[in-house]
């Protein structure tokens, strides 16, 4: 394979060009409106229109990225889009609009390639920090949103589109020349991977995180130009630049959540990033000035491009054999995240004259993912303390407080020769050799109760008959209150 930071530099720049492509309509709409005359909804509809493609598509773009590699869906994807935006070019009517801003969406689409593509060129550590700098393409967004409204004061919106169209033959022409020939490749079928992970409850956890802050990224993007023009007469280049400091800010933070999320747990993370949302939205919810609406959304921005960042630390950290689909599946639904707030919003201020309702479900949606990070974070920890007892050398029993057994390690089973079926349910005695006598077992019982432990050589019995020797330690495991729930041993083999 070419150099992993020639890949990382020409993948997050194509990405750049996608996402610049995509918020054509958004940013431009001020503009178009002039000439094409279109209701509040109309405008939001056409607004949210090119999430819809740039949401479904990332699912079988992620899939074949993985499969073709990403130099040759870059350049079809790009080829694509060369349709959408000289259509939009000569646009006269509604439906113009919503034709060419849906093939538009291929631009958001070409996401999941780079997330499918890149973690292979790079050790497991640093895939959080690669992802999140791969997501700094994001940027392309607040280029266009900056950008476009300048250049169309000068040569008109129909002539600031066509300048899009040079750009992405320059781009496709880069990618054809240094895309990596030789980049690894899945060859498993869709309908098998998607049948390996639809029943996993970790990838829709992962898509409803990435549907609140990519998605909450998204409708702001979207949504921010003709809210601050229509809410607080802002012009619309300084519309503009404000939008494109929210899309600066949480696309450079996106990196440092993917950095953090490879030094730290991913979910202690997540949890300050919900709580954030959460209270970002209470905020906006009060429809405050301009003043208190910037430090609101400003304040989405941050923590939604730390959550960005440290959503896909997570995907290839539990999806490694099913990257290509998994990333199609969390970045299609962080895009559809960013369609229906835009709509929401706009039925929402018809309805009551104000967003403060939809801004309220924002904040209640981070709520529940709040908690549901917080169910993953023990999760994670029960099944690691699981991992370790199943990988112990030595074998491990636990019983009920009544001395019947629970659960044994796969070491019981090697040493002892019962399987775990055979002895659930029974108790110690089960292996009682006869060469212990009750006085035994009740100093035994009394140093438990007493010491808190009990250590020492034992005589067992095998499954087969055989006697031996092992050195067993007892202990209680008591709950908050004191009280005995669990009893573990755990003993080795001395017969040698």
């Amino acid at each position: 394979m070419k150099k992993p930071g020639l890949q990382l530099s020409l993948q997050t720049s194509s990405l750049v060009v996608g996402f610049m492509v995509w918020v054509l309509i958004s940013s431009l709409m001020p503009y178009i409106t002039v000439d094409i005359p279109l209701t509040s909804g109309q405008a939001s509809i056409v607004t949210a229109i090119p999430v819809i493609l740039g949401s479904l598509m990332r699912i079988p773009i992620g899939f074949y990225a993985d499969r073709f590699g990403a130099r040759i869906i870059f350049f079809i994807s790009f080829l694509i889009l060369l349709f959408p935006v000289f259509y939009l070019s000569v646009a006269s009517s509604f439906a113009d609009l919503v034709i060419g801003g849906l093939i538009l969406g291929i631009g958001g689409a070409t996401f999941s390639i780079g997330v499918t593509s890149l973690p292979k060129y790079y050790p497991k550590e640093k895939h959080g920090f690669i992802n999140g700098v791969y997501g700094v393409g994001n940027i392309g967004t607040a280029i266009t949103t900056f950008g476009a409204p300048i250049i169309a004061e000068s040569i008109g919106w129909q002539g600031t589109v066509r300048v899009f169209l040079i750009i992405v033959v320059v781009y496709s022409a880069l990618i054809f020349i240094f895309g990596d020939r030789k980049e690894a490749k899945v060859k498993k079928s869709m309908v098998e991977q998607i049948r390996g992970v639809y029943k996993n409850s970790t990838l829709w956890f992962l898509s409803l995180f990435y549907f609140i802050t990519f998605g909450a990224f998204v409708a702001f993007t979207m949504f921010l130009p003709s809210f601050l023009v229509d809410n607080f007469g802002l012009a619309p280049v300084d519309a503009g630049i404000r939008t494109a400091i929210f899309i600066l800010i949480a696309t450079l933070l996106r990196p440092v959540g993917g950095l953090l999320a490879d030094k730290f747990n991913p979910f202690i993370i997540l949890m300050f990033v919900f709580i954030g949302v959460a209270f970002s939205g209470i905020l906006l919810s009060f429809s405050p000035d301009i003043i208190w609406y910037t430090v609101g959304a400003l304040a989405v921005g941050i923590t939604v491009g730390v959550g960005n960042g440290t959503v896909f630390k997570l995907v290839p950290l539990y999806f490694s054999k099913q990257a290509g689909i998994v990333n199609g599946i969390v970045s299609a639904m962080g895009g559809l995240g960013g369609f229906f707030p835009p709509l929401l919003l706009t039925a929402v201020a018809n309805i009551t004259g104000h967003h403060a309702i939809a801004f309220m479900l924002m904040s209640e949606f981070a709520f529940v993912s709040f908690v549901i990070v917080i169910f993953m974070y023990y999760q994670e920890r029960v099944s690691v303390e699981g991992k370790i007892i199943e990988s112990a050398a030595e074998g491990i029993m636990v019983t009920n407080k009544k001395r019947i057994i629970q659960n044994v390690n796969p070491a019981f089973e090697r040493i002892t020769g019962y399987t775990k079926e055979e002895v659930l349910g029974k108790t110690p005695a089960i292996l009682k050799s006869g060469k212990q006598d009750k006085a035994f077992y009740d100093g035994m019982w009394n140093s438990i109760n007493e010491k808190g432990f009990w250590e020492g050589e034992i005589w067992n019995k095998r499954k087969n008959g055989e006697l031996y020797p092992e050195l067993l330690t007892i202990s209680p495991v008591k709950n908050n209150v004191g009280e005995i729930n669990y009893y573990v041993g755990v003993f080795n083999d001395i017969t040698h």
